[in-house]
């Protein structure tokens, strides 16, 4: 089976809430909410993709000092297996905006579970929840 390397952050604003971004049409499991990130290209550490990505989807700019690594996600999907490394950031340049179409919301953690997320994503809400 093959392994997919994803990487993703749970950006924590002031209030202690976490974005959630809406995966669009057009894309897997459209709908369903997720944290910012994306695939670990060749060559990538997931921090340098993680940079990347919240460049490229949020807009904003961000350094590998400010990621601290939290937790994974490991899931089995039908056609692969996800590794998804989880960082916290709570410090980052610019104003969060959906620029590939994607929903966006700030959710305080105990409600984090109001929210249909893939199957990989949920056993990470309890880490974040008791975390925050």
């Amino acid at each position: 089976m093959k392994v997919v390397l994803v990487s993703a952050v749970a950006l924590i604003d002031v209030d202690g809430r976490v974005l959630l971004a809406q995966r669009p049409a057009g894309k897997s499991m459209v709908g369903l909410w997720e944290f910012p990130g994306g695939k670990v290209e060749t060559g990538e550490t997931p921090e340098v993709a993680l940079i990347r990505e919240l460049h490229e989807e949020l807009g904003i700019n961000t350094w590998q000092s400010c990621l601290a690594p939290l937790t994974f996600a490991s899931h089995s999907y039908e056609d692969f297996h996800l590794l998804m490394p989880l960082f916290a950031c709570r410090k980052w340049d610019g104003v969060p905006q959906s620029k590939e179409n994607q929903a966006l919301k700030w959710v305080r953690p105990m409600d984090l579970r109001s929210y249909p997320m893939p199957e990989a994503d949920i056993p990470l809400i309890p880490i974040l929840r008791d975390w925050l």
